[in-house]
């Protein structure tokens, strides 16, 4: 099996680390690598790294046929996910719908049979308006996306079934929950940044800023051993899996959290106001259920143990770079 992974960054890496340890030789493609940052989470010996941007549909039917791709790990995104698609809403569609839509194709046209696709759980908490009774001859019988990226994703969640189920896909939407953890690139969403920042923050003594809100989180690895079981289990069913850590994150758990992993730390809940868009106050946390059935999936990392590892990775970069 060879699988392509589209986008190297902060779960894609993952991705590839995962496959890399289990005696794969994956190819990551992406039209603006970071080859150092990818190099600290797996072995780029092992890798093969390929530019291509997925809006051009030909350099991903080269890399399926050149290397022989058998299963596909969709994780590029527009930058900034949410906040990128409220300021730039036209590139952000482009990108996340048309995008995928050109992923989903060319794995058509070239049966390949299984499609993994990173959805967000902005579509479990950024829902507006619906009168509740999912009456479908009712105008307003089901819940709307209140946001550009969270409709780019539903868009993407509902081509992506249909290609299933018209067109022969194996295809897995994962809802991930806002993602942190290793990596020293740029890229990400609001809420990864300020994670971030917050354990830098915390590391060289400096005030750590936290959201002021509950939040939904899932640390990178997870989100990767979630996106390599949805791409290796036998039976995918209908594809839509949350992977998030399954609970809900109050600004009390953050702080507590970060101040159990860096004892002395100065933390402080303040969501900036440009990140309030991307960082709302939810109130529930998402059902596991379904992808631990199913794809197997069970969180290995909660709060403190995710910042614990992100601590002790950040730590020796530091100390491996001077």
């Amino acid at each position: 099996m060879t699988t392509l992974i589209i986008g190297s960054g902060l779960v894609g890496s993952q991705v590839a680390r995962i496959l890399v340890e289990q005696g794969e030789r994956p190819i990551l493609m992406d039209n603006a690598a970071q080859p150092a940052s990818i190099g600290e989470i797996v072995d780029s010996q092992r890798t093969t790294l390929i530019e291509g941007d997925i809006l051009r549909p030909y350099t991903l039917s080269k890399a399926i046929v050149d290397h022989k791709i058998t299963g596909i790990v969709h994780t590029a995104a527009h930058p900034m996910l949410t906040l990128g698609a409220q300021r730039d809403p036209y590139a952000a569609i482009q990108l996340n719908i048309m995008g995928t839509v050109n992923v989903l194709e060319a794995a058509r046209v070239h049966g390949v049979k299984r499609v993994v696709v990173s959805s967000s759980s902005v579509l479990n908490h950024y829902l507006v308006a619906g009168d509740g009774s999912h009456d479908p001859m009712k105008e307003e019988g089901f819940p709307r996306p209140s946001t550009f990226y969270a409709a780019t994703k539903q868009a993407v969640e509902s081509i992506g079934l249909n290609y299933a189920r018209y067109c022969g896909i194996e295809f897995a939407g994962l809802r991930y929950g806002a993602v942190f953890g290793p990596w020293s690139g740029h890229g990400g969403g609001g809420p990864s940044n300020v994670m971030r920042e917050a354990v830098r923050a915390a590391i060289a003594g400096e005030e750590a800023i936290l959201p002021s809100g509950g939040m939904e989180w899932v640390y990178s690895k997870d989100a990767a051993t979630g996106t390599v079981q949805a791409l290796q289990t036998k039976t995918i069913e209908t594809g839509i899996f949350n992977v998030t850590m399954g609970t809900l994150a109050t600004p009390e758990d953050m702080a507590n959290a970060l101040r159990t992993v860096v004892p002395g730390a100065k933390v402080r809940n303040q969501t900036p106001q440009a990140s309030s868009v991307s960082m709302m106050n939810m109130s529930r946390a998402s059902d596991l259920s379904r992808a631990k059935r199913v794809i197997g999936f069970t969180p290995h990392y909660d709060m403190v143990t995710g910042l614990r590892d992100l601590v002790e990775w950040m730590k020796l970069r530091a100390k491996n770079v001077r």
